[in-house]
């Protein structure tokens, strides 16, 4: 399955200030970081920094006043206030994390589809098919399906709203449906579908109260797969990608990201009247352009996010410890913990035998395994395979010269990480020197050994 990502390369935006308009003295609210939508609580902001891994709070001038990072924390794509005092966090896989704002985990829950977008308004929390991670060629939905779904605060849906629109191709019926998403603090939802030009805005009971159109495209026609290029050849659909994310601003008005060409490369801000959907005034972005903010007067304001975040005073030094401490059975069936690799610096990698990106991947860590002598490093790989049969057949195809233990399918109930491969690599204490999220080639490994030499040859 293959998926596109609205959070790579310009969707993930990240950092100080470089304003496109003159600062008004009362200061601003950020509604969108990158192609994020932020969250305000009084005078503080809140934006996912997704490159980081990490949340990030600006205050009315936009000056970075307080970083979040936490191993619950891979990719954050988009934040929402819940119940007035807590981060409601969507991780571009679909799975939520809710936080306190002083960075300690509440909850989370997994994603009710393939991978969801939440949004909340009060205690109203609200799941859309997320626009950050689309499968290409997804299961066909039934049409009664909901559009969107209700959660409880534990992330249990408690009902739908509307039901999904199935295109003439079914397998793309999640394309078709992913969207943006916000609540209103009435309970009123606001939804703009992905590739459609439209947003709609539904009552608390489920009633649409308005639909609104900005006319960009003279005819709109589903999104249809185009014909092969060859053998193995990627799948290409023809789509325009319209809406990116909704933000409800302090003024009570509703703000949509959108695009101004099918490939969301020339993004624009439409401000919708929430009480009868008409479009009230509408900024088209350059390319700098990369975060938007609102004045107390209501007044629209564009930024540089890469300068708003490149102002952020330097994350702590301080290294955390790897937590928990594994003690599992490795393919003999002995016991071995992390207290085994004391005194070495260490890459603790999980992996599971149906995951493609660990296949891609082994290879890369036997070739790193060798590059170092074993006092100095070591790697141990976990498997999450639940079927040992399996685990063992992966095994025998790779061979692999670092120790492989079992962690028997509880390993993302333990580390709370959020796809495979998935890796820690630990200083001689046992401290965390850097999470790795997935498997990013061989200019990742090339970086991995800088920083696995450097640290090394530390004192």
């Amino acid at each position: 399955m293959r998926r596109l990502t609205l959070g790579g390369g310009a969707a993930v935006l990240a950092a100080a200030l470089v304003a496109c308009g003159p600062p008004a003295p009362s200061g601003f609210t950020l509604l969108f970081l990158g192609r994020s939508p932020a969250a305000s609580s009084g005078d503080v902001s809140w934006a996912p920094d997704p490159e980081h891994s990490r949340l990030v709070a600006f205050d009315r001038r936009l000056r970075v006043v307080k970083q979040i990072t936490s191993p619950r924390l891979a990719t954050p794509m988009a934040v929402a206030l819940l119940g007035g005092a807590e981060l409601l966090v969507t991780e571009r896989t679909g799975e939520a994390v809710v936080l306190d704002t002083a960075a300690r985990p509440v909850r989370e829950w997994e994603s009710p589809d393939i991978a969801s977008l939440y949004a909340a308004g009060g205690e109203r929390i609200v799941a859309a098919r997320s626009p950050y991670y689309v499968p290409e060629l997804g299961t066909a939905e039934p049409d009664t399906a909901p559009l969107l779904r209700v959660l409880d605060t534990l992330g249990r849906p408690v009902e739908g709203l509307a039901t999904i629109r199935v295109p003439a191709v079914p397998f793309l019926t999640y394309l078709v449906n992913a969207g943006a998403v916000a609540v209103g603090p009435d309970g009123s939802v606001y939804y703009a579908p992905l590739v459609r030009d439209e947003i709609r805005k539904y009552a608390p009971s489920g009633t649409v109260g308005w639909t609104t159109r900005r006319g960009l495209y003279p005819t709109e026609t589903d999104p249809v797969y185009l014909p092969s290029t060859g053998m193995g050849a990627a799948l290409r659909v023809q789509h325009a990608l319209v809406n990116v994310a909704l933000a409800l601003g302090p003024d009570g008005r509703l703000y949509a990201l959108g695009a101004d060409d099918s490939a969301a490369t020339r993004l624009r801000v439409d401000v919708v009247d929430t009480a009868t959907g008409a479009i009230l005034a509408t900024r088209h972005l350059g390319p700098r352009e990369t975060a938007v903010a609102v004045s107390a007067g209501g007044g629209l304001a564009t930024f540089d996010a890469d300068s708003l975040l490149a102002a952020a005073p330097p994350a702590p030094a301080a290294r955390e410890p790897f937590a928990p401490a594994f003690a599992l059975p490795d393919l003999g069936g002995d016991t071995v913990t992390l207290a085994r690799f004391a005194g070495r610096v260490t890459l603790v990698n999980f992996w599971a035998s149906w995951c493609d990106p660990c296949r891609e991947e082994f290879p890369h860590m036997g070739a790193l395994y060798r590059e170092f002598d074993r006092k100095d490093f070591e790697i141990v790989a976990i498997s999450d395979d639940v079927d040992r049969g399996k685990m063992l057949a992966f095994v025998r195809e790779f061979r692999p010269p670092f120790p492989i233990l079992a962690g028997g399918g509880r390993m993302k109930q333990a580390y709370h990480y959020r796809g495979l491969p998935y890796s820690v690599l630990l200083d001689r204490n046992g401290k965390v020197i850097e999470r790795i999220f997935g498997f990013g080639g061989a200019e990742e490994f090339r970086k991995l050994h800088e920083t696995i030499a450097n640290e090394v040859r530390a004192p």
